[in-house]
């Protein structure tokens, strides 16, 4: 039976690399201007809004209650309106990408841990 034993570290190594870009990516971006210029994050998060004023983040994710939705979660603002279908982002690997190999990871190790790899 052949050894997997060196899939561990290169995995571990895989999450470390793709942790630090995505890391890298979040740092926020001083810019003179720009959509949500003048908003800073409020006082409460979640925002509770009484009318849908969208906007698009960088991370691809649409904001529906506005400039300040998007500063609660920590987002660069890219542009008004709603994101458009298939928008993945600014990011170098999409926030979807990144939860599939978490979770195909999860299922490597319970499965290691079932047949007593460890």
């Amino acid at each position: 039976m052949p050894s997997f034993s060196w899939i561990i570290p290169l995995l571990l190594l895989l999450f470390c690399l793709i942790g630090s870009s995505q890391a890298a990516d979040d740092l926020p971006e001083k810019s003179s201007g720009g959509v949500c210029s003048g908003v800073s994050a409020p006082g409460g998060c979640p925002i509770n809004c009484f009318r849908a004023d969208p906007v698009c983040g960088a991370d691809g994710v649409t904001y529906w209650c506005g400039c300040p939705d998007a500063a609660c979660h920590g987002a660069r603002v890219v542009k008004t309106g709603a994101c458009d279908a298939g928008n993945a982002g600014s990011a170098s690997v999409p926030g979807q990408a990144l939860l599939l190999i978490h979770i195909v990871w999860l299922f490597l190790l319970g499965l290691s841990l079932l047949v007593g790899a460890f």
